[in-house]
């Protein structure tokens, strides 16, 4: 069970009895894993006491109380939520709701902003700055990534994408190399007005991103990455690099993205472009065995 009729420390706490999980009758909780309880535990309470990010939560030790499951699974319940983004925990301080993270899909460089959702499917506000814009010399490897010789020059733009306002304000960091020999001029003020790159190279020179192949790691980032993400020291980023054709089949912009690696979940829908499952989807990736488990992570 994850209520209890009688009053609790955390009851008395937050005001009243503590919401019950949707679906956690007996028949329907005797198949869940305890820290599975305790994560519906958690979400009901996010949802019926309207909670917001950086609101506080019960601690340990109330969500064993109310739920009446050992701290070691609310713990891992506590874990996982934390792994999808829905809380985050301050060491002496305790749980609290987190700021819900954005959804974003790299396979569409040129429309990076428009695949940008929160966890409820809107559109957050987007701010870009230019921070750099140079005229440079490649690396064998991105010559060859765009097709060109290693002595032809190129076109380097770093800008950076932040999204929302004031401290919780998510970044993008991203960076655009394109040959000179393809791409001649640039229109910086489009570009220092926060106007799409792709949406220009399309209109001045009729390049698309037919299609793109990209590459995906967890990072550490350089101290100059970690100043324009305001990453704290050894926290890690998600780098993305990747090139993008045209319909001809010919490399035009070579680019990088770097991410906050906590802040952001990315999903791909191939050509087809479905959205199967989204952003919200995926905060609750577990399955609830149909016969009591006599073994498993959460007995």
């Amino acid at each position: 069970m994850l209520c209890v009729s009688k009053p609790s420390v955390s009851d008395r706490h937050w005001g009243g009895r503590m919401p019950t999980p949707k679906g956690s009758s007996p028949a329907a909780g005797d198949r869940k894993l305890r820290y599975q309880q305790v994560q519906e535990l958690v979400l009901s309470i996010m949802t019926e006491r309207d909670l917001r990010p950086g609101d506080r939560l019960p601690s340990t030790n109330e969500l064993a109380e109310i739920a009446e499951v050992s701290t070691i699974s609310v713990r891992r319940a506590l874990d996982e939520l934390e792994r999808a983004g829905r809380i985050h925990r301050h060491q002496g301080l305790g749980t609290f709701v987190a700021e819900p993270r954005i959804g974003a899909d790299p396979t569409r460089p040129g429309e990076l902003l428009q695949t940008l959702t929160d966890n409820q499917g809107r559109s957050p506000s987007v701010a870009t700055s230019l921070i750099a814009m140079s005229v440079g010399l490649p690396s064998s490897t991105i010559a060859a990534a765009l097709g060109v010789d290693a002595g032809q020059p190129v076109w380097e733009i770093w800008r950076r994408r932040s999204i929302g306002q004031g401290a919780t304000a998510d970044l993008i960091l991203e960076r655009a190399v394109l040959p000179l020999s393809r791409v001649p001029s640039i229109d910086r003020d489009r570009l220092a007005n926060g106007e799409s790159l792709y949406r220009f190279l399309e209109e001045r020179y009729g390049f698309t991103d037919e299609y793109t192949e990209q590459a995906f790691e967890v990072d550490s980032p350089n101290s100059w990455e970690s100043e324009q993400l305001e990453l704290d020291p050894d926290e890690p980023m998600v780098r993305i690099r990747g090139v993008s054709f045209d319909a001809a089949g010919q490399a035009f912009d070579c680019f990088e993205q770097c991410y906050r690696a906590t802040k952001f979940t990315f999903y791909t829908a191939g050509q087809t472009r479905h959205r199967i499952l989204g952003p919200s989807e995926l905060s609750n990736w577990s399955v609830s065995p149909l016969a009591d488990p006599q073994q498993g992570p959460g007995a």
